[in-house]
């Protein structure tokens, strides 16, 4: 269960949005990677899903620290962000609930028409596919 995380209307709407969130990891030698990610929150976690070759994967089996933030330029050059700060756990069973999160992910970003696509949808029945559960610690907006 995630520690206790204050998540208002405002930000809830905000992360509910199809925009990109760029996902931070590290290397063994500490080099940051980050790589932009379709992301779901729910449950009051973070999901994002991957392939298991990615660098993104290999850096959080060893370190599962990692970052995430979500932002958005508004007028005037103003900024809207929510940034989150976290522990990642690599989820890939049970099968049918992972791939349904996943589904959920990429109609997101697809719509419920675009993600019957051919493409999405071997992306969802591959082997490789697998879910990055990100526990939030501190979540900050601005």
């Amino acid at each position: 269960m995630p520690a206790k995380i204050e998540i208002t209307p405002a930000m809830q709407e905000f992360l509910a949005r199809p925009l990109l969130a760029r996902l931070a990891t590290a290397s063994p030698a500490a080099q940051p990677h980050v790589i932009p990610v379709w992301f779901l929150w729910e449950d009051g976690f973070v999901w994002v899903s991957s392939y298991r070759s990615t660098r993104k994967i290999s850096d959080l089996e060893r370190n599962p620290k990692c970052a995430i933030v979500i932002d958005v330029e508004q007028a005037e050059g103003q900024m809207a962000a929510v940034m989150i700060e976290g522990n990642a756990e690599l989820v890939n069973t049970p099968k049918a609930e992972t791939r349904a999160r996943i589904e959920r992910i990429y109609t997101k970003y697809l719509g419920p028409e675009g993600v019957l696509a051919p493409d999405p949808q071997s992306w969802l029945d591959s082997e490789e596919n697998l879910l990055i559960k990100i526990t939030p610690r501190r979540i900050k907006s601005w």
